[in-house]
């Protein structure tokens, strides 16, 4: 049982859902090390359809979904009061099919969550635990994913639940017009492959055998000094609770081993307000890619072996040529997106501008190449 048949849902997820291969991954990675995701961002973007993916990648597992408001009630989540019991004056919630029973969940719009409700899931997302009728129960619940339109703002009294989510991302529209309008063409029904619960298990367990070696660790005190230099302070708990992720993400990758590369996932976990995340990525780019040289002589050789590969798919045309022009051209981009990134962090260098423009011509006559085959 191999990380090849998460590739092959990681890979059917980034062909199904346009411009959200670093959400897919995002959500991947929270599946394996049991972690919980918010994502912020418009309505229309696709939150509660990826997160909904969930419930159909895992067989025989439990999902739930609901929207809050702020007149949503605990009996929404929670289930309603036993008639029966309440008689006796006992009150004990019916959670058959509620959020207490689910592996999965998502909740939309969860900063709508009232007094209420917030008290019970804190408790039931932090400690998988549900208090009912004062007694605690052990939950199921593996990863909640949660979303929101806006940040929470100072004096809700909503930092403790935002400080819950492991993983924060921003969800934007679809930012490159091909992909744009490869979208609005797209009317083909893509079927992801399931796993099934046991099969999930297994490589959670072996996501916790992934060795992460003393200079990830050194890389890592590296870092919260840097941040806390900027006054930014993720507390210990969530430095520790970010080891999974780079195990989640290295697994994910195939590898028994996390390196620097794997870091790149923390600047969506080690920031606490949305003013400190520019400061947080940069630091934590410049801990993952020693020199603007390192990088370029990193990602060149990757990019020439994926044009080199796209060019053999053309000149084959065996049976199998579009599906796999079409990983390459997935892979193409995501190496693009890291030099994007890597130029946002550095916009002076003039290699940087060169390779990304180079590549996008690249990318954009393979585009061509998939479309016309």
């Amino acid at each position: 049982m191999s990380y090849v048949q998460l590739q092959k849902i990681k890979r059917c997820l980034n062909s199904k859902f346009y411009d959200r291969e670093t959400e897919v991954e995002a959500l991947m990675t929270a599946l394996l090390s049991r972690q919980h995701i918010l994502f912020i961002g418009p309505a229309g973007t696709g939150k509660s359809a990826l997160s909904s993916m969930l419930g159909e990648i895992v067989e025989d597992s439990h999902y739930f979904q609901h929207l809050l408001t702020p007149f949503s009630t605990p009996e929404e989540l929670f289930g309603v009061l036993s008639l029966k019991d309440l008689e006796q004056g006992i009150y004990k919630r019916n959670t058959a099919g509620m959020l207490p029973e689910a592996h999965f969940s998502f909740i939309d719009e969860i900063f709508k969550a009232n007094s209420a409700i917030l008290n019970s899931l804190l408790t039931l997302i932090n400690e998988r635990v549900f208090y009912n009728n004062g007694v605690p129960i052990p939950t199921p619940l593996m990863t909640l994913v949660g979303s929101s339109n806006e940040y929470i703002e100072e004096g809700e009294g909503l930092e403790a639940l935002f400080d819950r989510f492991l993983l924060r991302y921003e969800v934007e529209y679809i930012r490159d017009e091909e992909l744009f309008i490869s979208m609005l063409k797209d009317e083909q029904e893509i079927s992801v492959p399931r796993l099934t619960f046991s099969e999930l298990l297994h490589h959670q367990e072996r996501v916790k055998t992934v060795k992460i070696p003393d200079v990830i660790y050194k890389a890592l005190a590296k870092v919260r000094s840097k941040l806390r230099d900027e006054g930014i302070r993720p507390s210990d708990r969530r430095f520790k609770q970010s080891l999974s992720l780079l195990r989640a993400k290295a697994y994910l990758d195939g590898r028994f081993e996390v390196n620097r590369s794997d870091m790149t996932i923390l600047e969506h976990a080690l920031w606490e307000t949305a003013d400190q995340k520019g400061k947080t990525k940069e630091i934590i780019y410049e801990m993952v890619h020693d020199t603007v040289e390192t990088f370029i002589n990193r990602v060149v050789p990757e990019f020439e072996v994926i044009v080199l590969h796209a060019q053999n798919a053309l000149i084959n045309r065996t049976p199998g040529s579009r599906a796999r022009l079409s990983e390459l051209l997935m892979q193409g981009k995501t190496l693009f997106m890291e030099v994007q990134e890597m130029n946002k962090q550095v916009p002076n260098r003039q290699e940087l501008v060169s390779l990304k423009n180079e590549m996008h011509q690249r990318l954009l006559q393979m585009t061509s190449e998939v479309i016309g085959f």
